[in-house]
């Protein structure tokens, strides 16, 4: 059983492709299409990663980000966050955040999100 990753993605097209090459990878894969389903499934299961969407129905990534950074435990978990734009005040406030990298929608390739996570949890 693989390390556990979950993908917080409202575009299921997009959901659906990091899904499938990041259980070829042997990772074990929960996947939300909100903001509240992202924190039901943080508090249920013990992730060892969070590909995190910033713009979300029912509960953006910076709201998912606030509420971790408030809890011990949740704190504690590695964050990449998936986001359309790459805006300079989005990154200086994701980091403050937390998360420990990204990914730009529309520039990135699925090997590349494989990379970025096994340099955070192998």
């Amino acid at each position: 059983m693989g390390k556990k990753i979950l993908i917080a993605e409202d575009e299921a097209i997009l959901s659906t492709l990091l899904e499938k090459k990041l259980i070829e990878e042997g990772y074990q894969i929960f996947v939300a299409e909100d903001g509240e389903k992202t924190m039901e499934i943080l508090n249920k299961e013990e992730v060892d990663l969070l590909l995190l969407d910033i713009i979300m129905p029912k509960k953006s990534g910076f709201e998912v980000m606030e509420e971790m950074k408030k809890d011990s435990k949740l704190s504690k978990i590695p964050i990449i966050i998936i986001s359309n734009s790459g805006q300079p005040v989005e990154l200086s406030k994701i980091k403050e955040l937390g998360a420990k990298d990204w990914l730009i929608k529309t520039e990135f390739a699925p090997q590349e999100v494989v990379e970025k996570v096994k340099k955070q949890i192998g």
